[in-house]
């Protein structure tokens, strides 16, 4: 556990070396930490002399120690995006939602040039995704709005619990998100190549997924992906290992149709096929991540890892099968750490989990 100096909900966290990452949550809190979480300093509030103190900060992502965009979630104009650039001493309004009934959930930025994509809530009866080429200075929709994936029942809709109900293959330039709410717990994926490079048409696919649904507090909530693109080179896969997690929030104890798992294309956006986990993680989950990709520890940490409101779980065989960790209360994930509310920041010692390296 590390000492946040805040009481603020945290559900955004974007670590960008195990050493620099930033946080943030409810009451326009963002935080920063330049020494691996041994001091976490609270930002300047942005917009702080109109209303940010009453923004809830659900998203974060940092390029640096210097450089960050933070996504407010809410109704209308309570979603925004804000960057600074001072290393949190100030902040530039980015984007403002102007859809009364819209809703933002996930922003993520892609690992080779930095295009952003932002996720929300259907308007209109369509999911709305956005998209940035500079930085987040300019935004447009990545395709005509007739287009856009279309809200397949009333309820269903997109979690903003963690950030991590999207996922970018910025190698593919794929855009993955999963949904819930009344009805429906599916996975959307779209690949953007053509688009990218030559103004193309741009083909969404479908899949139902094997997690709890039926009312507006269950579905789906984080997509995770197991990069192995050395071995489709090599032409020893032409799948990947995904994992989905979710669950009902306001029944954290439950265990059943909290994860799922499969074999996916981000090529070709599909699976061959998804199985809800043979034994599950012990109650909702609202984030997911790969180990694998955690150099910085040294060996590399091969494994899973989940979070929920009643604790984490490990898996080591690609969803499989879940092992719990701890009974915290967390929200969000970014390895090393893991945020929850009342200001709960944590940093995972993998040397702590038996065979875990």
């Amino acid at each position: 556990m590390q000492e946040s100096g805040t009481t603020a909900g945290l559900r955004g966290i974007d670590s960008v070396d195990g050493t620099v990452a930033w946080a943030s949550g409810t009451g326009g809190t963002v935080l920063r930490t330049i020494d691996g979480g041994a001091h976490w300093t609270k930002c300047a509030v942005p917009d702080a002399a109109t209303d940010g103190a009453t923004l809830d900060f659900r998203g974060i992502q940092a390029f640096n120690d210097q450089a960050a965009i933070v996504m407010a979630s809410g109704p209308g104009e309570k979603s925004r995006l804000y960057k600074t650039t001072d290393g949190c001493k100030s902040w530039t309004l980015l984007l403002k939602n102007t859809e009364q009934k819209g809703f933002w959930d996930a922003i993520l930025t892609d690992t080779y040039d930095n295009d952003l994509v932002l996720l929300g809530d259907p308007v209109g009866g369509r999911f709305v995704i956005q998209h940035s080429r500079d930085h987040g200075q300019t935004w447009s929709s990545f395709v005509r709005p007739n287009r856009l994936p279309e809200q397949h029942s009333n309820g269903e809709s997109v979690f903003a619990a963690s950030n991590g109900s999207m996922y970018l293959n910025d190698r593919e330039y794929s855009v993955i998100f999963v949904t819930g709410g009344s009805g429906r717990s599916e996975i959307i994926s779209g690949h953007f190549v053509d688009y990218f490079d030559t103004g193309g048409s741009i083909r969404f696919y479908r899949q139902s997924l094997p997690v709890t649904r039926g009312s507006q507090s269950a579905g789906a909530f984080s997509f995770a992906y197991r990069d192995c693109l050395t071995e489709i080179v090599s032409r020893k896969a032409e799948y990947c290992p995904v994992v989905v997690v979710g669950g009902d929030y306001l029944k954290p104890q439950k265990r059943e149709g909290t994860a799922a798992y499969a074999q996916f294309s981000a090529l070709l956006g599909k699976s061959e096929g998804w199985h809800e986990a043979l034994t599950p993680p012990h109650g909702y989950r609202s984030a997911v991540q790969w180990g694998g990709s955690i150099e910085q520890w040294g060996d590399r940490f091969l494994a899973w890892i989940t979070v929920g409101t009643n604790g984490s779980d490990i898996s080591r065989d690609d969803g499989k099968t879940w092992q719990p960790i701890d009974n915290g209360n967390w929200n969000a994930l970014s390895l090393p750490f893991v945020v929850g509310p009342n200001g709960r920041i944590a940093r995972l010692n993998p040397a702590a989990l038996a065979g875990g390296k």
